[in-house]
């Protein structure tokens, strides 16, 4: 007996037990509402979506080709196309998740308009955004087994018993759209305690993974912005300390915590690092300061002063009170960083990076692995890099150090349409098809995403768009390269009624009165032109 139908018994018997007065119940009704609404509380969602994200670090870990992706989504109906656009192409989610930009947050979200990537945004915002995404999600799920419903009524009214018994397997066997969310809490806005009380409002929404990264909260920039600014270890542990208490306290006990570190592109910090003994881990901060060594006499007034094996360093200090560190230790404290996380409670890693370039994150992460075998690392494929550019110079440069002729190319001007279908740009561009499975395999990547792709994509569609509708293709230019696209490509979103729930709404209507329901679905509903 198929799960569907002993639900749909336990039902029967709740309304038998009922009496007469739940007569206009139907159980199968019923049944099927609860096979639509699966997933009850957020904290069910973060509980699931966290088994599903450690059995994939399992996986890494023994086959390196088994990491994981996802692309970042600023709305719930953009998440919610991405998973039905999986399933549609690939049959399955697994393996693909969601990433929650704060930069798109920022952007797109913030009731004071489009803010910087420099966490200006209300805090509540990025929760808010995580429940939207996982409620879309859920009415992707309910959208696709009320089409099998109603395949199923078909079926048994032609008297079907063999098709009815397959759509039935089906339905038992859906595969959800939940997927995990890789939520980003920024530098943990504030303090440790507001850190905590933010990542349980992101768990409570369903978030089973929080990245924080190791910037001060109330200078926080974007990572391929400048002047980042980093805190010492103490300050950022204390921020991963506060998540996984936030992950106890709600009882998802695997909960995922990656640690970020911008120290690569962060040349300041804003305080000195306390230490007690030499080679402690302050101590071990406070050695990539810019410093020079003065004597008693030097000293002026407020001058700040280490003291290391028996000299008097003074560490240079901007007029902003930040201080700096020395040009060339960047990979050096990002090692430090990504141990140091590892080490004290994190699960994963993020070295934000200038450049795409696998021998950089792999001579990092290689460091890394030297203290911590299995870590692995979450990257930023970022809009931000040039990546047509960065990778045409990687191989020019490749093909000077192989000996190879590069007197037909420009390395200052590599951008050039010119160079689109040569040999040079073919080759880049495989590099870049190949770049995921590659950096998985040689740099620790487990989990590749792009940060904003959507941001874009939105933009370049509505562009395209505006220029056709309001040119000279007028109404052609809709039709032509958006709705009969969507046709042709058999995407769901042209009946857009449907996929707002429509139909949902319809059957929901039935169970509820019956032949005197006043639905939507019939034939003047235009809908029925799309087949």
């Amino acid at each position: 007996m198929s799960s569907y139908t002993q639900d749909i018994n336990a039902i029967a018997g709740v309304c038998d037990a009922a009496g007469s007065s739940w007569s206009a119940i139907n159980p199968e009704s019923a049944a099927r509402m609860r096979a639509q609404n699966r997933f009850k509380t957020g904290l069910e969602i973060a509980q699931y979506t966290a088994d599903i994200m450690r059995r994939d670090m399992a996986e890494y870990d023994a086959d390196s080709s088994q990491f994981t992706q996802s692309l970042g989504c600023w709305h719930g109906f953009i998440g919610q196309q991405k998973m039905i656009s999986i399933k549609k192409h690939f049959g399955s989610t697994r393996k693909k998740y969601l990433y929650l930009s704060g930069w798109m947050v920022a952007a797109l979200r913030s009731g004071f308009g489009p803010l910087p990537d420099q966490s200006m945004h209300e805090k509540t915002t990025v929760p808010e955004l995580i429940a939207e995404l996982y409620t879309f999600l859920r009415q992707a799920d309910s959208r696709e087994l009320n089409l099998l419903f109603r395949e199923l009524d078909a079926a048994r009214e032609a008297g079907d018993a063999v098709k009815e018994a397959g759509i039935k397997n089906k339905i038992d066997n859906h595969e959800t759209h939940i997927v995990p969310i890789i939520a980003d809490i920024d530098a943990g806005f504030g303090n440790a305690e507001a850190t905590y009380l933010l990542a349980k409002q992101m768990i409570e929404a369903g978030a089973c993974c929080l990245q924080v990264e190791n910037q001060v909260s109330d200078e926080k920039q974007c990572g391929h912005q400048d002047g980042k600014v980093t805190v010492p270890h103490s300050d950022f542990l204390a921020k991963i300390n506060a998540c996984r208490y936030a992950f106890l306290e709600l009882g998802i006990d695997n909960g995922i915590i990656v640690a970020r570190t911008d120290s690569l592109g962060a040349g300041l910090t804003k305080q000195i690092a306390v230490t007690h003994e030499p080679g402690d881990l302050g101590d071990q901060y406070n050695s990539y300061l810019d410093c020079e060594e003065i004597h008693v006499e030097d000293m002026q007034n407020g001058d700040i002063v280490l003291n290391r094996d028996g000299h008097l360093l003074r560490p240079k200090r901007l007029e902003s009170g930040l201080f700096q560190f020395r040009e060339g230790t960047g990979e050096d404290r990002c090692v430090l960083d990504c141990i140091t996380s590892l080490e004290n409670g994190a699960d994963m890693i993020w070295i934000e990076t200038e450049k795409p370039h696998i021998g950089q994150i792999a001579g990092m992460v290689n460091r890394v692995r030297e203290v911590i075998p299995n870590a692995k690392l979450v990257y930023n494929n970022s809009p931000s890099f040039n990546w047509t550019l960065n990778f045409r110079q990687q191989t020019y440069d490749a093909w000077v150090e192989e000996g190879k002729d590069v007197s037909a190319y420009d390395r200052n001007n590599l951008m050039s349409i010119d160079y689109d279908d040569s040999e040079l740009g073919r080759e880049a561009d495989e590099h870049i098809q190949t770049f995921q499975t590659d950096a998985a395999r040689d740099a620790g990547i487990f989990h590749h995403l792009i940060t904003l792709p959507t941001y874009h994509t939105a933009a370049l569609s509505t562009d395209t768009l505006s220029k056709e509708y309001f040119g000279e293709l007028g109404m052609l230019g809709y039709v032509l390269h958006v709705q009969r696209e969507e046709i042709r490509n058999g995407i769901a979103c042209v009946k857009h009624q449907i996929m707002s729930g429509s139909n949902i709404g319809d059957d929901h209507k039935e169970y509820f009165a019956g032949d005197a329901a006043l639905k939507a679905g019939g034939k003047a509903n235009t809908m029925n032109q799309f087949g």
